[in-house]
């Protein structure tokens, strides 16, 4: 642009008055301030600088013209367009003039100069007069391009943001993170740049902190094409807004991982406990695999379903789970279908025949195209896998089972970690399956072993006996406790309930040899139960059997006056066994304990045995027990009896059998830790019919009774 040439004079150009005094008191105000003035008559093109403003430009008096060219002059070529420009749009306007720019003096130093002034006009709205100042900005230039340095050597990502949302300054750091350069960005609007920010938590933030004046934290996500997480510190300035931000995608999915791994060992502790628990107290595989599938969701997949493979070989699936409630009994159906409608190279079966982990990046290509029309096409569409993991449960070069673990579109495959994991909680299903299996065959054949020396008992007329064997659920040991119960040849009945001490075969060596002793004691006519036990502790420790068991041996005998009375004799003598309780036709329980508590046997063959006796009215009941009924870590004997003689009250009204297995029900109802042995009698009224829930009568043959 060429410099502005003077307006010509017209003779009806006003006069522009000046208040000489308001004047003096601007030139010492800017004067003090480093500020120098000027005064640009646009009608004669006379340019009036003071001495500050000489300085700036490096004129003396002497040199100045007075004209606007000398002004241009000692501008940079690289701002004489902008400068110039600024300057005849206040003209034009009449209105302000504002604008920074290079000067070059003749020593050749650059200095920085910022100018502001405000065009006067006449009455008829012409600009006449150019009134302004200016003053040097060359250290504030530099303090600028210092920040500019430093902003530029940072590692981490800055922008400026003017007052319409458009960029201002972008260091290098952002161009990499923003993937742009500077020059596409600096002067765009934010929003059309990165429409993606348009209602997001950057828009919030941005809008929010320039609103409030308060800086604002945060962090956000953007999409494609940037794909990343950021941690964004915007605060307002009078300018608009700055904005530092850091990339923060790795650090979030260092934090995912480490979470996802974290779940993975909850899931797996979660499932080791589930098989403790579940298969501790018994074996229920079925109820030990749903808790697994329900603890692998949703930490390894969307949803599972849990396969056993029989002792027979047959497959059966047993449990499903699926993180969308809706999708459960959907899930539950497709396990209900799966295995009829798979074909021979199905993942799970190929799982389980090469004992390998199979993972399937496109279930539907896979498995889809292989169900049969109907119902299991219309399940899978609903649950809509797209990936999956099939898991063999193998232990001791057995299978024993498999997991499948689904994923859908919204979900990306598992990964190494993840197939890890994965297997690790297999194998410890698979483990945790196999040693449930060999310890109920161990307990089946223990308690094969127990029941085989223990006979079934006699039924002789109007008495009823029940007895019940219970071995321990938590250990597969045969015990030592034991029953018996046989007829004497003139007809009475004894009752033996023992406890060898010990869990092992020892114990059930020598409860097999205590229970042939006493049934050779006691099968004598006229033995009484002092007496077997006097003969028994003799028979210990002179066949150096070294052991000890606690016994109760009671005896149910008859005279012909009571059996017209309705009443019967019941005579028993205890070593260091629970006392028998005796239930009473009217309901009462009266607990049968003798005068003082005598020695278990095998600690002193010379020990004295006493017997008790006491007259019942039939009808009544009598019940000997073993202490694993009544005594468990966390409760006494005493309180065990207790709650037993409680029991007995509330059930006395039920059948014998049901009435043993009510107690057993309600005494221990998640199954027993030490063995259980009961034997129960009810003794009925003999004016009437033998009830027909005693079963018919039979008394085993006495020879020579």
């Amino acid at each position: 642009m060429r410099p502005l040439p003077p307006r010509p004079a017209r003779d009806d150009d006003p006069a522009v008055p000046v208040d000489a005094a308001q004047r003096l008191r601007l030139e010492l105000a800017v004067e003090a301030a480093g500020i120098g003035s000027f005064d640009w008559d646009l009608v004669t093109g006379e340019l009036d600088w003071d001495d500050r403003l000489l300085q700036l430009f490096g004129y003396s008096r002497e040199e100045w013209s007075q004209r606007i060219e000398a002004f241009t002059a000692r501008l940079h070529p690289d701002d004489v367009e902008s400068t110039t420009a600024a300057l005849q749009h206040a003209v034009d306007t009449c209105g302000a003039y504002d604008a920074e720019f290079r000067v070059v003096l003749p020593t050749g130093e650059t200095r920085w100069v910022r100018g502001r002034g405000r065009a006067l006009s006449d009455e008829r709205g012409t600009a006449v007069r150019l009134l302004g100042a200016a003053y040097d900005t060359t250290s504030a230039r530099a303090a600028d391009q210092h920040v500019a340095r430093v902003l530029e050597a940072m590692n981490e990502a800055f922008f400026s943001l003017d007052r319409d949302w458009r960029f201002s300054y972008v260091n290098r750091r952002a161009e990499q993170v923003l993937d742009r350069p500077r020059g596409d960005l600096v002067g765009g609007d934010i929003w059309e740049l990165f429409p993606h920010a348009v209602g997001s938590d950057f828009e919030t933030h941005y809008r929010g902190a320039v609103a409030t004046g308060r800086e604002r934290v945060f962090e956000a996500y953007y999409p494609e094409p940037l794909d990343a997480w950021f941690e964004v510190r915007a605060w307002p300035t009078p300018d608009g807004l700055s904005v530092y931000f850091l990339d923060v995608t790795e650090r979030r999915r260092a934090g995912t991982r480490a979470r996802e791994a974290a779940a993975r060992l909850r899931a797996i502790a979660e499932i080791s406990a589930a098989m403790v628990d579940q298969l501790g107290r018994g074996r229920d595989e079925r109820a030990a695999l749903q808790r697994v599938t329900e603890a692998v969701v949703p930490v390894f997949a969307d949803w599972a379903i849990g396969t056993l493979v029989d002792e027979d070989g047959r497959m059966r699936d047993v449990a499903s789970w699926h993180a969308d409630p809706a999708l459960r009994d959907t899930t539950a159906r497709y396990a209900d279908l799966r295995l009829a409608s798979l074909q021979d190279d199905a993942p799970v079966l190929r799982a389980l025949q090469s004992g390998q982990a199979l993972t399937v990046d496109d279930v539907p290509a896979v498995v889809r195209h292989t169900l049969p029309p109907g119902e299991v096409v219309e399940v899978f569409d609903r649950l809509a896998p797209r990936t999956a993991l099939t898991l063999p449960m193998a232990a001791h070069g057995r299978t024993l089972g498999a997991l499948s673990m689904y994923r859908g579109t919204g979900r990306t495959a598992a990964d190494a970690d993840d197939v890890a994991a994965a297997r690790e909680v297999a194998e410890r299903v698979a483990l945790a399956l196999d040693n449930a299996r060999l310890h109920d065959q161990q307990r089946r054949l223990a308690e094969e072993l127990q029941r085989s020396m223990l006979t079934a008992p006699p039924r002789p007329d109007h008495a009823e006996v029940v007895v019940r064997y219970h071995p321990a659920v938590e250990a597969a040991q045969v015990g030592g406790d034991w029953y018996d119960s046989f007829l004497q040849p003139g007809g009475a009945m004894v009752l033996v309930i023992g406890d060898v001490v010990g869990h092992d075969i020892a114990a059930a060596a020598a409860m097999g040899q205590l229970r042939g002793l006493v049934r050779g004691i006691a099968f004598r006519e006229g033995a009484g139960p002092a007496s077997v036990l006097t003969d028994l502790d003799v028979a210990v420790r002179g066949l150096e059997m070294d052991t000890m068991a606690t016994a109760v041996v009671a005896r149910v005998e008859q005279t012909p006056q009571q059996k017209a009375a309705g009443t019967t004799t019941l005579r028993w003598s205890n070593a260091g066994h629970p006392p028998p309780l005796l239930l009473h036709g009217d309901g009462t329980v009266e607990e049968l304990s003798g005068a003082r508590p005598e020695l278990m046997l095998g600690v002193d063959p010379g020990a004295r045995r006493t017997e008790s006796v006491v007259t019942v009215e039939r009808p009544a009941t009598v019940l000997l027990y073993t202490d694993g009924l009544v005594e468990a870590r966390d409760q006494e004997l005493d309180d065990g009896i207790a709650a037993l003689r409680e029991a007995l009250v509330d059930l006395a009204g039920l059948p014998l059998a049901e009435l043993c297995d009510g107690l057993m029900a309600r005494l221990r109802p998640h199954g027993v830790a030490d063995d259980v042995a009961l034997v129960a009698v009810r003794l009925h009224p003999e004016d009437r019919p033998r009830p027909a829930e005693a079963g018919t009568t039979h008394v085993p043959p006495v020879p020579g009774a």
